[in-house]
């Protein structure tokens, strides 16, 4: 019982962690676009925001297809479930830009060459759409807590 509770604890901060490192890697961004801003402090957002993907990743798998939860059955006939799926789903395919860019930013940087902040516009409103996608996965979570179901 404890580990399950540590489980949730842990995925849930992790959910704290990334709402507010993706928020804060978009606020770096659009201060970068604005030339007040440092590529180290969008680097560190996005760091934060990369770590908080994998311990949501680990502790969700382990939640639902690892035996401590509800069991794999539930989860893969919950519609709630599925609509979490879709909008983590929807946050990687937004990712794929600004994280190709960052890899290079990083290149770039241990290279001492230097760094094209070109789409730092776009990539601040990317990150803040994928902060309210996070939001709208909690709310999905919350209504899975309280056995919220459509049919």
């Amino acid at each position: 019982m404890l580990v399950h509770w540590f489980l949730a604890t842990i995925h849930l901060w992790a959910f704290a962690l990334g709402f507010w490192a993706v928020l804060s890697r978009g606020t770096a961004f659009r201060h970068l676009a604005t030339g007040v801003g440092e590529v180290r402090s969008v680097l560190i957002a996005d760091n934060l925001w990369g770590i908080s993907a994998v311990v949501l990743l680990v502790t969700g798998g382990m939640r639902a297809f690892g035996g401590y939860e509800k069991g794999t059955d539930y989860y893969l006939h919950q519609p709630l479930f599925h609509l979490k799926m879709t909008l983590f789903v929807l946050i990687l395919l937004l990712e794929v830009a600004p994280m190709i860019t960052l890899i290079k930013w990083r290149v770039a940087q241990s290279r001492g060459t230097a760094i094209d902040s070109g789409r730092a516009t776009l990539f601040a409103r990317i990150s803040h759409i994928e902060a309210m996608l996070v939001l709208l996965i909690v709310v999905a979570a919350a209504g899975m807590a309280r056995g919220v179901t459509f049919g």
